[in-house]
Formats: structure tokens, sequence, C-alpha cells
């Protein structure tokens, strides 16, 4: 176990690091002068210079790099000039309501990915289960934007029984958490199925039964243990994806995250905060990935960390 978190470790820093690199990068070769966007268009250009000079914008481009990356070992993202406050604090603060979204969204998904795959499996071949499939890949070819405003136009503007935008009710909540979820829905419930009627074929099921346990106790016992490690797979990646790509999604709904912030930073070239929020989410999804790999022991004991 110690071997494997500490080769896990040595990858999540790499790759932090090369996501760091590129945010960098990426940002200095947009067009658009930040300097101009803070001082505004009436700024002479002595003052234009001047500010620059103070942000670090006119040394060359490795001093810049090595720089950045020295306050980072410190934590130091710089501050926000469109909040004011420091940047890494501005990124936590939105973290939370991002949080929220994406655990919602994963409930969602795990109780309807789940009934619709256990009900697809239990009737295969059934004409439930040719509704099932043909619906989860509707579902997935749909882009999340237009379901987006498909619920929004529905539920919102002709129904009126739930709010377009982030209010600060939980009936805000429903719409965008659904949003996320309904196109992994379908993926998470063809995956629970197929596992599933694997898992039913095994010798171990056969020897259950003919041991006098009942199909309900083989199924909830036996069965949907085993059927749980690929999903565990899913489910860890599933959440990273919410956190890291729920960004249209809020700025749909107006919701109060780390994306809506994200688009916020990148327009302003508000580069303190978009080094910040894209840090806070690698990190994230890189945490989780490495917290799915050690419940996998915990879920099928065959499987050996330190051979990993």
């Amino acid at each position: 176990m110690t071997a494997f978190l500490g080769r896990r470790l040595a990858q999540a820093l790499l790759q932090i690091w090369g996501a760091i690199t590129i945010v960098f990068i990426a940002l200095r070769v947009l067009p658009g002068d930040p300097a101009e966007l803070i001082l505004g268009s009436q700024a002479t250009p002595a003052q234009l210079q001047a500010l620059r000079a103070e942000m670090g914008l006119d040394d060359p481009l490795m001093v810049q790099y090595l720089s950045h990356l020295g306050d980072l070992l410190r934590l130091d993202f710089g501050d926000s000039w469109r909040q004011g406050v420091g940047a890494f604090q501005a990124a936590l603060e939105r973290f939370g309501p991002t949080l929220t979204l994406s655990a919602w969204a994963l409930v969602i998904t795990v109780v309807l990915g789940f009934l619709a795959g256990s009900a697809a499996a239990r009737r295969a071949n059934s004409l439930t289960d040719h509704l099932i499939s043909v619906s989860s890949l509707v579902g997935q070819a749909l882009p999340p934007f237009w379901i987006g405003i498909m619920l929004s136009l529905i539920f919102a503007r002709v129904l009126q029984i739930l709010p377009s935008t982030a209010d600060g009710t939980m009936a805000s909540l429903l719409l965008p958490a659904f949003t996320l979820a309904l196109p992994f829905v379908g993926w998470l419930g063809r995956l629970v199925r197929t596992g599933i009627l694997e898992e039913m074929n095994q010798d171990y099921v056969r020897t259950a039964r003919a041991k006098g346990l009942s199909r309900r106790v083989v199924f909830y016992i036996h069965v949907l243990r085993n059927t749980m490690v690929p999903v565990v797979t899913m489910l860890g990646l599933l959440m990273g994806n919410f956190i890291a790509n729920g960004v249209i999604v809020e700025v749909i709904f107006a919701w109060p995250g780390i994306g809506s912030l994200l688009v916020d930073s990148i327009t302003f070239r508000d580069y303190a905060v978009v080094e910040a929020v894209l840090t806070v989410v690698t990190v994230c999804y890189i945490t989780l990935n490495l917290l799915v790999d050690v419940l996998y022991t915990y879920l099928d004991p065959r499987i050996q960390l330190e051979n990993a």
C-alpha cells in the first residue's frame, strides 16, 4: 500500500505541474492585455506600462514562469484584481456550491442508474430492457447545454414549478443537478446491467442457489457487491467529471460555483484566479481517482494495490 501511494502521489505531482504549466502558457498567449482590462481604455501608456511592471508581465516568459512556480510552492496564487481578495480564497469560496451540485448529481445518477440497470438485467431482452437501452443511448447523445435549456423551459417557464436560476433554495438545485446527471444515468444503467448479467452466470451464483439461498438474497448480497467494482471506477470518474465539466451547467443556471468563476476569470484575464481554480479542480480529480483505487481493496480483496 505504501509503495502504491508513493507512486500515485508522485504521478499526481507531475500531473499538477503539467496542468499548471499548460495553463500558464495558454493564458499568456491568448489575445488581450490584462493591464488594459484593469485600467480601462482611458489609461495612458505610462500607466499601462507601470501596471505591467507591477504585475511582472513585462518580464521574460521564463522569468515569469519560475517566479510563478516559486509562489505556488507557498500556495500563493496572488490576488484577484477583480474581487480584491486572494485568488486561492476566491476559488475555495466558490468550490462549495460546485461540490454540492456535483454530489446531488452523483446521487441522482446512482439512484436512477441502478434502478434502470437492475430492471433491465432482471428483464433481459424484454420490452423493458429495450426501452431502457434506447433511452440510455438517447440520453448520452444529448448535449448538456440542450438538456439544461429544455429543462429550464419546461419546468421554469411553462410549468413554473422550479426556479431557472440559483436563488439559495433546494428547489433551485434540482434543474442543474438533473442536467448534469441525465447524460450519465444511461451510461451507469448499461454498466450495471452488463455487470449483473455477467455475475448471474458465474459458478458461485449457481452454488448459492443450490444451497437454498433465495434469488433475492443472492442478487442483493452477492451479485450487486461484485458488480460494484467496475461501477465504483465510474462513480469516481463521474464525480471528478461533474466538478471539472460543470461549467456550462453553472453558466446556464447562474449557479455560483467554481465553473462560472472560471469563465468570468478567463474573460477578464484574471490569471491568478484561473490558475487557482484549475489547480483546485486538478487536485480534486486526482484525489478522487486515488480514493477509488484504494476502495477497490475493500470491494474485491483479490486486487492488490502493491502490484497495481
